[in-house]
């Protein structure tokens, strides 16, 4: 989705800036019976950026041990292409009312201002949005972000957190940000410019789309070493204005990761927008099927990741399995549709 060459001097220069935090506005919007909503609206002065940011935290009575005080995981979470904090609410619902936090942040440069004004001049806000310094400018974006809830900028949240439980994840475009911030990186004139933040011990993948128009994935992905769940569709084809990408770029982008420290879920038909809050699209019926399990699952990683219980992986392979073209885990085979999609399976 990434194609131009990187300014390298604009790059190192926001690389290497100092970050100064500029006015804040925080509103506590809601308090739900298992957790409560917190938008940020964060300036990056040193970027001239601002980077509005919601929280949904899981309350006393969500978390997994009401009587303890123990750390809340965070999944820093990025939406894709013309999103904004508020999309992605499914998941955030869901992972909150079972003690586990998410900050969605909104990027500036490709959130949903892109789809408003000229029509024809669409394409090319699009093609802004996908240069490569508004990847690594989101990349950036997730740094700020976690800097600043983890400090007493956002009240009370940072101290709650547990350090060794941060996760990165995103959908689409969020994806690759995601993996930016894990470690992806490209080289450019002789260095390798990338994005990556050592506090995110683990990534969720949703719908990756390729990195930068390079070939050669593995150089690209070689830094990304932290555990990863991958979550794509046979149907999940990406088509927008000016760009267009197969079911099979999702594999590719699993495949090149070296790292055998990796899950892959690949749900049968479906669409590359049923990860959205969107309903209906990928099927009336599957949508929101397809919406509970991938909430689900990213639980159940983080259960297998960070306590090495099995326990949930198996459970959700055993419950989700009829909507399933390849599970984690699991010893299914590919069925003939998404074979002919160049989707092979690989070994987890």
């Amino acid at each position: 989705m990434i194609r131009r060459p990187f300014v390298v001097a604009l790059l190192a220069f926001v690389l290497t800036a100092i970050t100064l935090i500029g006015p804040a506005r925080t509103q506590s919007l809601s308090n739900e019976p298992g957790f409560r909503i917190v938008d940020f609206d964060w300036v990056d002065a040193a970027r001239s950026r601002p980077v509005p940011a919601r929280l949904h935290w899981p309350n006393e009575i969500a978390a997994r041990d009401p009587a303890s005080k123990a750390r809340v995981p965070l999944i820093v979470f990025s939406h894709g292409m013309g999103g904004s904090r508020r999309g992605y609410s499914y998941l955030a619902r869901y992972w909150a009312e079972r003690g586990v936090a998410s900050l969605h942040v909104q990027h500036v440069g490709s959130d949903r201002s892109v789809w408003t004004g000229n029509p024809f001049t669409l394409v090319q806000r699009l093609h802004s949005a996908a240069h490569e310094s508004e990847a690594l400018a989101r990349g950036l974006d997730v740094r700020f972000a976690l800097d600043r809830v983890l400090s007493n900028d956002a009240g009370p949240y940072g101290a709650r957190i547990d350090r060794q439980r941060i996760i990165a994840a995103g959908h689409s475009y969020g994806a690759n940000t995601a993996l930016v911030a894990v470690g992806a990186g490209v080289m450019r004139e002789g260095r390798r410019i990338e994005a990556k933040d050592p506090r995110f011990s683990a990534a969720i993948l949703i719908s990756s789309p390729p990195f930068y128009g390079e070939p050669h994935l593995a150089s690209v992905l070689e830094g990304v070493t932290v555990p990863s769940l991958h979550v794509t569709a046979t149907e999940d084809i990406i088509r927008i204005p000016g760009y267009y990408s197969p079911a099979a770029d999702r594999l590719a982008i699993y495949n090149a990761i070296s790292t055998p420290r990796k899950a892959i879920a690949v749900f049968q038909g479906g669409s590359h927008s049923m990860f959205t809050d969107r309903a209906a699209t990928g099927g009336r019926d599957l949508n929101p099927k397809v919406k509970a399990a991938t909430a689900e699952l990213a639980l159940a990683f983080l259960d297998l990741v960070y306590d090495g219980d099995r326990t949930s992986m198996t459970r959700w392979n055993a419950r989700w399995q009829p909507i399933m073209a390849l599970s984690p885990g699991a010893p299914s085979l590919l069925s003939p549709v998404a074979r002919s999609r160049g989707l092979v399976q690989a070994t987890n």
